[in-house]
């Protein structure tokens, strides 16, 4: 698959816990989210799937150091899979260590139809802070948007803004940054202004809101291709529009 066809779906929550329920709930949520879904599989060191016969009992043994090993659907021609990581404190915003739960799926007509609805389950399901859904090609340069004189210096591509190191923000209920599918939680959504129905009209009419009264926000109507000048404006406006975002507003 190109990169442009892979969804890559990303969430940051809370730090995983001893006995944290958390590992099942984000898988349950994406499987509830996708009909037919079932990642009941792992993968071997030569890369060979595996039928896993007790999947939530393997999961919930595996979930240690913060993360969750990965789990797939075990079709090499459809493959979909998901894994939680661990970003340690020193390198997470206000120093507070996170899980990040990584996703990815092909890029075909179901997949874009149920993408909002499984961001959504692998959000709330984690009881995230923030997360995005994004075509792998412009979610790489977007990934390029984040500089640091000493760290990472540069200039971000295609005009977009130059957004802060993850450890340098205040507090993880800042988005780092954007993606076509955004998940912003109650906290994230307060701390960047959203929404404010006399600016936030266009969004609104692509957002919805979730259970634990977060929102999914959905840039642009097809998924998100920087190589459209259409969609590298829509993107430079939402920045424009939310300044915390990245840790860009003035202190």
């Amino acid at each position: 698959m190109t990169a442009q066809s892979i969804l890559g779906i990303i969430v940051y929550a809370p730090a995983l816990l001893a006995r944290d329920g958390r590992t099942l709930a984000v898988v349950h949520g994406m499987e509830r989210a996708f009909p037919g879904l079932r990642l009941d599989w792992e993968v071997s060191e030569g890369g060979h799937p595996i039928a896993l016969s007790q999947r939530d009992r393997w999961l919930a043994e595996g979930s240690k150091e913060g993360g969750f090993p990965l789990v797939c659907n075990g079709d090499e021609s459809f493959p979909v899979m998901i894994y939680g990581l661990q970003t340690p404190a020193r390198q997470a915003p206000g120093g507070q260590p996170l899980l990040d739960v990584h996703a990815e799926m092909p890029l075909d007509e179901v997949v874009i139809a149920a993408a909002a609805d499984v961001l959504g389950g692998v959000a709330e399901g984690a009881r995230a802070f923030w997360g995005h859904a994004t075509p792998s090609g412009a979610g790489v340069e977007i990934a390029r948007q984040t500089r640091d004189p000493v760290h990472k210096p540069g200039v971000p591509p295609r005009g977009l803004p130059a957004l802060k190191l993850p450890e340098k923000l205040r507090s993880p209920e800042i988005p780092h940054r954007l993606g076509w599918l955004n998940y912003w939680s109650a906290a994230a959504a307060h701390v960047i202004g959203f929404p404010d129905p006399a600016r936030d009209a266009e969004l609104l009419s692509r957002a919805r809101r979730t259970a634990s009264g977060g929102w999914v926000v959905q840039l642009t109507d097809a998924p998100l291709d920087l190589d459209e000048p259409a969609h590298l404006e829509i993107l430079k406006r939402a920045y424009e529009r939310f300044p915390e975002i990245g840790g860009r507003a003035a202190p």
